[in-house]
């Protein structure tokens, strides 16, 4: 005897599995509108002062005074998206750019204050991870620390007093004939920094172990990553970029002084957080940072020729900050 036949079931339709989907070149809102940011202020300039904002030697300035706390950026932004700070970035360039600048260091030319400056900021740099990283520091009271020796070490070297660099092949960097088509060698500098920074963060295993270690340091430390080591190289990577800045603006300013990259702190952690970095880390960019340098800079060079006081230069600056925080809590509220 035959058994019925069972009826036939449903076609059941193809699923794709559930996953990220591939970015392409899908451009980034974050960034699209930065660059908005930046184009309405340079519209602003070019409108309020036609003749003096979009002349050439005025592009010019305002991206080599972007140069040097650009690259004190590109390391902050490291050092926020692996969920850390640094408040240190400032005294580390006094005290390098008045290390660098010393009668003994000028003897040896050139290379001994390039070599000191970078020396000098990845020593301190060190001593910042090593406190935090294995010292179980928080980053916080650490890099104060820092700060606090660091501007008393750079004026007890000092004295107080502004130290002149007499070496011709430094000081020849920052004049007009050193210009390489018409770029500043500090900007060509920056732009260095800036694309070996977004190569590390974003096609390297140092890049992606920074955000891992931002976004959750249990689970990347489960996943075999040193997160103490990581730590430790990121803040040596923050060091670095100051040692490289203070050299930067030992050309631009042709001396060293203990009141060299004050404030700098700050400035870079807001240009970082305007640029999309969390402060929570996990998240941030090298090109939404750079971003934030320009505008910044830019904002000052467009007060400064309106003749504007510098109080509400430091008003709109505050409010720019608070509308990027926002819109960074606004933002991941609704992809969550």
């Amino acid at each position: 005897m035959t058994q019925p036949a069972s009826p036939a079931r449903p076609a059941t339709p193809k699923t794709t599995p559930a996953g990220p989907r591939p970015r392409g070149f899908r451009p980034d809102v974050r960034t699209l509108s930065l660059v908005g940011v930046l184009a309405a202020l340079v519209l602003i300039g070019g409108i309020t002062q036609p003749d003096s904002f979009l002349d050439m030697n005025n592009v010019q300035l305002i991206l080599t005074q972007a140069s040097v706390i650009g690259v004190v950026t590109v390391g902050m932004t490291f050092v926020i998206i692996s969920g850390g700070i640094d408040l240190s970035v400032g005294a580390i360039v006094a005290l390098a750019s008045v290390w660098a600048t010393t009668v003994a260091t000028q003897d040896y030319g050139f290379a001994g204050i390039l070599f000191t400056a970078v020396v000098v900021g990845v020593g301190c740099g060190l001593v910042n991870g090593l406190l935090i990283a294995y010292g179980g520091m928080v980053p916080f009271i650490a890099t104060l620390a820092m700060l606090a020796s660091g501007r008393g070490l750079a004026l007890q070297i000092t004295d107080g007093k502004t130290q002149t660099v007499s070496v011709d092949s430094v000081l020849k960097l920052g004049e007009r004939d050193a210009y390489i088509l018409g770029i500043p060698p500090l900007v060509l500098v920056f732009a260095a920094v800036t694309v070996v920074g977004w190569l590390v963060l974003n096609r390297t295993t140092f890049g992606r172990r920074s955000v891992a270690v931002g976004g959750n340091a249990e689970a990347a430390r489960l996943a075999g990553i040193d997160v103490r080591r990581q730590r430790l190289y990121l803040y040596l990577l923050s060091g670095l970029c100051c040692g490289i800045a203070a050299f930067l603006l030992i050309v631009l300013a042709g001396s060293g002084q203990n009141t060299n990259g004050n404030l700098y702190e700050l400035d870079a952690i807001a240009a970082a957080i305007i640029g999309g970095t969390l402060l929570t880390g996990g998240r941030g960019t090298i090109t939404g940072s750079v971003l934030g340098v320009l505008i910044f800079t830019t904002i000052t060079n467009i007060f400064a020729l309106n003749n504007l006081q510098s109080d509400v230069q430091e008003i709109a600056k505050g409010a720019i900050i608070v509308a990027a925080v926002l819109v960074q809590r606004r933002t991941s509220t609704t992809t969550s």
